[in-house]
Formats: C-alpha cells, structure tokens, sequence
C-alpha cells in the first residue's frame, strides 16, 4: 500500500473515499448527521460507518488525542483494505496525530501472509494524507520519520512471526549480517567455539540440545560525534519446549514469540540507522534454542557464568536469564555505554502482574524509568513499573551456588527474574541499566489497538522515541 502524504487540500486531492473521525459531540454537526443516526452510528471509539453513496467513511473517536486517531485508523484501513475502492484521502488536522495516523495505517493494516498458500489480495493501493493550512515541511518530518520507526516495527514482526523451523540461531545470524550489509552496520558473530573461548557457559549450556549451535550477534551502528551510547541486549530464544521442565503442549503454541527481545532490538537499530540518529548504538542478541535431548541441560545442574558467578538450575524453562547473563557481560566488557537496556519476553509473571498489553520496565534509575515511560506514552506504548526489594531477592539464595535461576517462593515472579539479572550488572552500570520485560506485549492472538494477531513488535516505537530524546 503506497501511502502519499499532500500538502493540497482534501478536496483537491481525486480519491475514492473520504476518511473522518469525529466525536459524539462533532457527530451533532456533521453534515450527514441524518443518515449517520439512521445508521445507528453514534461516534463511539473505534466504531465505523461506511457511507458508500457519499464516498464517506467515519470513524468514532471518544477524542481527536494520538492514542485514540491510532485506535480508530486501525479499524479504518481493515475495512479499507477489506472494500473494492482503490483510494482514500484524510486530512490532518494537527502535527501531533501524524505518528499516530501513519502508526494506525501501517501497523493497523499490517498482515502476516508467508505461509498461506494462497492469501489474500486487497484492491486497496493508496493512502493520502492532506496537510493544507499547517507547516507542511515539520508535517513531512514528522511523517517520514514515522515512516521508518513503523517499517522497523513491522520488520520485527516478520522475524517474530516467522516458525522455529525456518528462524533457529543460525538463521537470525544470517538475517543479522543481511540487516547489518544493507544498513552498513558493523557485525560481529560469536559461534559456539568463540563463545566456549568467552567463558559463557550458561548460555551455551541453553543451546546443548538443539541441533542448531547457539550464537552472540553484535550489530553496531556508530555516527560521528555521537551524543551517548547505547547498548540493547536481546534475549533469542528462537524457540523454547521448556528444555527437560518440559511446558504443556498449549503453552508451547506461540513460543516462536521468545525471540521477540532479539528481534526487537533488530528493530530498534534498523529504525536508528535509517533515521540517521547522533546516538551509537551497539545491539547484543544471545541467539539459542531451548530443546531436550540426552545433552539436555539439567535441574540440579551448577552453571558457571561469564563472570564468574555460579547458578544453581532449579527449572530449565528459566532459561532466558541464563543467556541475558552471559551476554549482559560481555556486552558491558566490550562497551563503556551511558545507557544499557535489555529487552526479553522474560516471565508469564509479568503478565499475570500487569496484563497482556503492558511491558514491565525494572531498574534501580528513577530517572530512566520516568523518560521511558514518557517515551513509551508518546509512541502508543503501554508500561509499568516493577520494583525492587531485598525481600524478594532472598528467594534467589542457593544453598549450593552463588544463585539459583529460579525464586523458591512462588510470588513476584517478574521481580526475582529482574533481580536475577541485576546480579549480572557491574555497580558503576546499576543506574545506567533498564530491564524490559516483554512477555505479555510481544505478541497478541487477540487485536488490539493497532496491534493484529501475532507479534507487536514490542519495545520499538517506544525506544525509538527515547533516543530521539536524547540531547
């Protein structure tokens, strides 16, 4: 779908069907307020009503606010894409709905096709977005900016969405080097010899019994001057069976998704390069597949990490901070960053404590967590805030090992994972480090705003937005 953004003004613009959104209270004074009514059309959020004989599709917004223009784009461009019309126009009536304009179209309209043998052709070909009467060179910023955080937010998509058989370890590899030639990002890649040769044995151990060898990528993209540095660390588990704790059979359905912190990370320094930010980036995936077999890691077993640290593996389906472990430090030996934030689908107790739509952000800074989650309100994300405390800490002792990967307390689930991995950030990193737990937002098998079933592409819109902030 091509969308055209036009500094003329909508009327001026030939296309077949004319978007609005309007309010309960606009609704009164619309010109087809009549018709509307004997629709039963009463402008609630994310309502429609296509009037086909005036070439009029109006969409109900409970306000014309970012947050609700998104909703409601969304259900527009399903019904657009859905329709025999070719074309349709919409004006904009304020900067600040521009992201959430192109997010809705983008986002909203975004299908997954890869493997249906035959899918489904729209008629539907273009967008255009009128400007008239604003200032059409900070619109045409603002949308072409937009333009590529959505693009790098669908792309994040497609790996997430993509099946174990065809996305193992090696495979992301591969896909990184390709993301890493087009956008001229440095790469490096650590394959299972190299990793033995860094010491990072809990997260080879992870990987022991797939038939795939586990791998560190490194992508970094570094402008001149550079106003900070930025590490993003991503758990890969391009898939998870739970190891030898084997996860029932319906909870092994969707776990393509554990793979979403790499891809998301993939995302976010696509978006950097192409957006041509001052900020160095350098992204660090841990790619591994969690499988059984005779080489099996085990419960009971004792982990040397990188560091040094020793782990007692209590359940082998807490193996994602086993790999965030290891490549947290070496992420931070081989960078000096003035901001470190990892990003995994880490633990169902964080969608237990905050929802399927929300992500949990971790960390000792006050400050970060506030600029993240104004980042995060700016971009359409949700997030929420988990705390620390020495209490829960406790339940990560090990009588036999430094820690244990899993709490011995069935509470605060989400907390001890973050605290386990704050184990593994050095003290003059604590306040630069931020835990994103991506678990519920990552994926959906329920739309939801301008999120479709699958993959979210989680963390993107939301970190793009906070390197944009920084000055």
């Amino acid at each position: 779908m091509n969308i055209k953004l036009s500094n003329k003004n909508s009327t001026d613009v030939n296309a077949d069907i004319l978007v609005e959104f309007v309010t309960s209270d606009e609704l009164l004074k619309h010109t087809e307020v009549a018709i509307l009514n004997k629709a039963g059309f009463k402008a609630e959020q994310d309502s429609t009503c296509f009037l086909h004989e005036k070439g009029l599709l109006v969409c109900g917004v409970d306000s014309q606010k970012s947050d609700d223009i998104r909703s409601a784009m969304a259900c527009a461009i399903k019904l657009l894409k859905a329709s025999n019309y070719e074309s349709a126009k919409l004006g904009i009536h304020s900067k600040r709905t521009v992201s959430a304009l192109v997010d809705g179209i983008l986002l909203g309209g975004y299908e997954y096709n890869v493997y249906k043998s035959k899918p489904k052709k729209s008629t539907f070909k273009k967008l255009f977005l009128t400007a008239d009467g604003l200032d059409f060179e900070k619109i045409e910023r603002v949308f072409n900016e937009a333009i590529i955080v959505a693009n790098a937010t669908n792309f994040t998509r497609d790996i997430v969405n993509t099946t174990p058989h065809d996305l193992h370890p090696q495979t992301l590899v591969a896909l990184a080097q390709k993301l890493a030639e087009e956008n001229k990002l440095g790469c490096k890649i650590l394959q299972e010899e190299e990793l033995k040769k860094e010491n990072m044995h809990a997260m080879l151990a992870v990987g022991r019994a797939s038939i795939y060898g586990s791998a560190l990528i490194h992508l970094s993209y570094k402008p001149k001057n550079p106003k900070q540095i930025i590490s993003l660390v991503g758990k890969g588990l391009t898939y998870d069976s739970g190891g030898l704790s084997l996860k029932p059979a319906t909870s092994m359905v969707t776990m393509k998704m554990d793979k979403a912190g790499a891809c998301g990370v993939l995302g976010m320094i696509k978006a950097a390069s192409e957006l041509k930010l001052d900020v160095e980036i350098h992204a660090f995936i841990g790619a591994v597949e969690n499988m059984i077999g005779g080489d099996a890691y085990k419960p009971d077993d004792v982990l040397v990490a990188r560091s040094g640290t020793t782990i007692e593996v209590r359940n082998t389906d807490a193996e994602g901070r086993l790999v965030l472990a290891d490549v947290l430090d070496y992420a931070q030996n081989k960078v000096k960053a003035d901001g470190i934030f990892d990003f995994a689908t880490l633990t169902g107790a964080c969608v237990v404590a905050l929802g399927p739509f929300t992500t949990g952000i971790m960390g000792h800074s006050h400050k970060l967590k506030h600029e993240f989650s104004k980042a995060a309100s700016n971009a359409g994300e949700l997030t929420g805030s988990l705390p620390f405390n020495k209490h829960l800490k406790k339940f990560l002792k090990s009588e036999i090992a430094d820690i244990s990967n899993t709490s011995s307390k069935p509470y605060g689930g989400a907390i001890t994972a973050g605290i386990f991995l704050d184990t593994f950030i050095k003290d003059e990193n604590k306040e630069k480090w931020m835990h994103f737990d991506i678990a519920g937002s990552a994926y959906t098998e329920t739309p939801w705003d301008c999120n479709v079933y699958g993959a979210t592409g989680a963390g993107v819109r939301m970190m793009c937005e906070y390197l944009k902030s920084i000055d």
